[in-house]
């Protein structure tokens, strides 16, 4: 290629030369003849012209003027001839004298200038130019002829040569390497392609972009269209020479027709054509890659992918909703909240109303068994809040004919695409069903909530008329729904029975009535969690006008737990009839706990809740104004005293109970009266939010306050301490303590002689008629006159009475001994063993507890109801 450019440009450079020379040549013959002409004009017009002619020796005058005009104007020759022809002057002496012929003189004669181009002279090849010379009247006296040599014409074509030649040859270079230059670029530009690659490759692009599926179309920077393939002019509709015109008006759509003028970026930008087609264009503009001002769009028919992507869209969203049901439907265990979570779920994303319909026995945990006549409305979501699906509570009645009887009645979901003409519409009100009106209804799902081959309900997706109606794949998913929430509502439903049973039996085992006794004010709240636990706490009073006070907690949740609680506290009742103290009583718990029998045994089965069980047990003595107590893994006690100082009191811990083998320590505390002792679970003082550490300081100074009774301390802990939501049992009691007063008690030792015994019936009548219960003189010193004879014939140490006046008349005598007298009938022929049956016939109770010296032999009267007091 480059070759061929050097060859043409050597050609052109060539004829250009040529040419110059020509010319060069016309114009310097053209020259040397206006110079000869010039010249001999001017000499023959000259002033003396005509009187050297006519002088005698004109040679001698016009040779030197002659010579010297022709040599300084570098001509040939200057001559000058008179009428006659005859030479006065020539640059070669010789000639001067000949004539001129007739031929040449005639023209002259007549006054006409004659010129001559490369004639033959006696110079060889001339130019000459002849001029008349004419006197004053007008007549020809002579002529004057001017020379210019063809030789000294060529001299001067010669002298321009170089500079044609040299200019030629720059021109050439300088055009040789512009080519080269321009060639470098162009193969550059083409990566070294030829033209025949160049001409492959236009055709075969050319045959691409006609051929592609995809339109390309290409603008310019002012927004006219500058190429369009086919498949663009198809897509866009464009007319047939559209080529060079604006975009704008090319008829398009103005969104479409915009985007293209602008050149703005765009990706996947959807647009609406004729037809009903649905564009998806891309742009971009072409001068970001080096290229010219404009925009390159490329469009692609995505008519039939936004359908499979509406499609897709459908199938997501039901995949968004059951996840959203598996996530939010039976989050609690509660029906009614879970037949709202069904709602929640599907409103407004699948349906525009839902209504949850259940059997009445449902909402009891019980199964329904006419479920047709026992639906309630239970939950009801809408887009709207003034119409009559969103009414619960009431109840619902469906037409045999409707779809939610349907469905019950074929167990499976009914789609009805046109509710306004779906069976049952028009057979029922809409107010006593909950339905949509025609006008607010245009589709209707009915799915039943069936769990376990058991209908529990009906639900029912309304749409209204904003949305398409429902097809088979909403059928799917609603009949989806219904089965995951009728799984998480008979979920509840169990959960609701097993919790009412725990709860019953929790309350039945828990005491209902605290005892009447005068040792202890007492106020406690219990407050069990969503899941009913084993917290527990009891009263017991105990011979000796004596309290005790129990607080437990027993290790999970639910009937298991409830129903160890309980037989804890029937233990608890149990030993305490034994008047044990403390430490003993939580360590007959513990082997109780225990079973008796191989503790590996027992905990392999870990099905003992027992297992780890807590409990705190305090025996309140209103005489000695004393309180003995013991724990078994038991948060510790707070007592509050009377200038509402609050000391946690410091008892040793003491293990759990079923783990066996560690003893239990007793801890004998002063309670001055009018001192509150709060005992409680760990469900008031554990929260996953604060530090134990915390909620004992929160506690204390809850109880830290001047002149509260105990319920109103009940009620300032609980509000102080109670959190959010617990997940604990919670058991509190606040016992405020009272003494009993010195002129109820009365006491005397005993001599070891059977005459003491008169003395003492004596006494004791004395002290009875002081405290105005003369009517039970007699039983109290039958009572006393056998007990104190068995002390004094049986027991050993000292011997001791005690009366105390409480709610009851109660006698003690105590021994030093540790046995313990029994209740046995006597033989007909016996002389003794009938006292402690008289004792036990006369007394409303009787019995023994043992003391770290002996033991002690009570026994209680009832006082009548007309006694007043002391």
């Amino acid at each position: 290629m480059f070759v061929l450019q050097v060859a043409i440009i050597m050609v052109l450079a060539v004829g250009a030369v040529l040419l110059l020379v020509v010319t060069v040549q016309r114009e310097t013959t053209q020259n040397a003849s206006d110079r000869s002409l010039a010249i001999a004009e001017g000499f023959a017009h000259s002033p003396g012209i005509v009187e050297a002619l006519k002088s005698p020796r004109p040679t001698a005058v016009l040779q030197p003027r002659t010579e010297a005009a022709r040599k300084s104007s570098g001509v040939a020759a200057i001559v000058i001839v008179n009428r006659d022809g005859v030479r006065y002057t020539h640059p070669q002496p010789k000639v001067i004298g000949q004539r001129w012929t007739a031929q040449q003189m005639a023209p002259l004669l007549a006054g006409r200038t004659v010129r001559t181009e490369a004639g033959h002279g006696t110079l060889g090849p001339v130019f000459s130019a002849l001029v008349p010379v004419k006197d004053r009247d007008g007549s020809v006296v002579g002529a004057v002829g001017a020379s210019v040599t063809v030789g000294n014409v060529n001299s001067m074509v010669a002298r321009h040569l170089p500079g044609v030649f040299g200019a030629a040859a720059a021109a050439v270079a300088v055009t040789t390497g512009g080519a080269a230059v321009l060639s470098r670029r162009l193969m550059r530009q083409t990566r070294n392609l030829g033209p025949t690659e160049i001409t492959r490759l236009y055709e075969h692009h050319d045959a691409v972009l006609h051929a592609a599926r995809e339109g390309v179309v290409i603008v310019d920077a002012d927004g006219c269209l500058l190429l369009a393939n086919d498949e663009a002019r198809r897509l866009l509709g464009l007319p047939l020479r559209c080529e060079g015109r604006p975009v704008r008006e090319l008829g398009l759509a103005l969104a479409t027709a915009e985007l293209l003028a602008s050149g703005r970026e765009a990706t996947d930008e959807v647009h609406l054509a004729g037809g009903g087609r649905v564009l998806a264009v891309n742009q971009r503009s072409l001068d970001r890659y080096g290229g010219p001002p404009g925009s390159v769009a490329t469009i692609r028919d995505s008519t039939e992918l936004q359908a499979l992507s509406g499609r897709a869209k459908a199938a997501r969203d039901r995949l968004k909703a059951l996840y959203d049901a598996s996530a939010g439907i039976g989050t609690t265990l509660d029906v009614t909240r879970t037949a709202e979570e069904l709602a929640e779920v599907a409103v407004p994303q699948f349906a525009d109303f839902v209504t949850v319909d259940l059997a009445e026995p449902i909402l009891l945990g019980e199964e329904p068994t006419d479920i047709e006549k026992q639906l309630r409305r239970v939950a009801a979501r809408g887009i709207r809040e003034d119409i009559p699906p969103n009414r619960t509570g009431g109840p619902t009645e469906f037409a045999s004919s409707a779809p939610q009887a349907r469905c019950l009645n074929l167990g499976h979901a009914i789609i009805e695409p046109d509710a306004h003409t779906a069976p049952g519409s028009r057979t029922q009100q809409p107010q006593s069903t909950g339905q949509l009106t025609d006008t607010e209804s245009r589709s209707v799902i009915a799915a039943p909530l069936c769990a376990r081959g058991v209908a529990l309900g009906v639900a029912s997706f309304w749409r209204s008329q904003k949305l398409e109606t429902f097809d088979q794949d909403d059928l799917v998913l609603a009949q989806e729904l219904a089965v995951r929430a009728a799984v998480c509502i008979d979920n509840a439903r169990r959960y609701t029975r097993e919790h009412a049973m725990a709860v019953t039996l929790q309350r039945s085992l828990l005491p209902r009535d605290l005892p009447e006794q005068n040792a202890l004010d007492i106020a406690y709240r219990y407050l069990p969690a969503q899941d009913v636990g084993g917290d527990w706490f009891d009263v017991i009073p105990l011979p000796g006008a004596r309290v005790a006070l129990v607080v437990g907690d027993v290790v999970g949740q639910g009937l298991h737990a409830a129903a160890t609680m309980g037989r804890l506290r029937t233990a608890v009742r149990n030993f305490s009839t034994l008047d044990l103290p403390p430490d003993e009583l939580l360590a007959r718990l513990d082997e109780l706990d225990d079973g008796g029998e191989g503790r590996g045994e027992g905990r392999a089965e870990a099905d003992d809740a027992t297992l780890g069980a807590t409990c705190l047990y305090a025996i309140y003595d209103p005489v000695e104004r004393r309180c003995t107590m013991a724990r078994a893994g038991h948060p510790p006690p707070a007592l509050v005293y009377p200038d509402c100082r609050v000391e946690f009191l410091e008892l040793p811990a003491g293990p759990p109970l079923g783990l066996g083998g560690f003893p239990f320590a007793t801890t004998e505390v002063d309670i001055p009266e009018g001192s509150k002792l709060v005992l409680y679970t760990d469900g008031l003082v554990e929260d996953r939010d604060r530090d134990i550490d915390e909620s004992l300081d929160i506690l204390g100074n809850a109880l830290s306050h001047v002149n509260r009774e105990p319920e109103e301390t009940c009620g300032a802990v609980i509000g102080a301490l109670l959190p959010r939501r617990f997940t604990d049992d919670i058991a509190l009691l606040v016992a405020r303590t009272h003494a009993l007063p010195m002129h109820q008690i009365a006491r005397w030792d005993v001599p070891r002689d059977p005459a003491a015994v008169a003395q003492m019936r004596a006494t004791v009548a004395d002290q009875l008629v002081r405290w105005g219960l003369e009517d039970l003189g007699f039983i109290t010193e039958l009572i006393l006159s056998e007990l104190i004879t068995n002390a004094i014939r049986y027991a050993t140490g000292p011997i001791s009475v005690r009366l105390l006046l409480d709610r009851k008349l109660i006698c003690e005598i105590s021994d030093g001994s540790s046995t313990s007298p029994h209740l046995r009938y006597a033989e007909t022929t016996d002389e003794g063993g009938r006292g402690l049956f008289l004792v036990a016939q006369l007394a409303e109770r009787w019995g023994t507890r043992y003391t770290p010296n002996g033991k002690v032999i009570w026994a209680e009267q009832s006082l009548s109801d007309e006694y007043s007091g002391v």
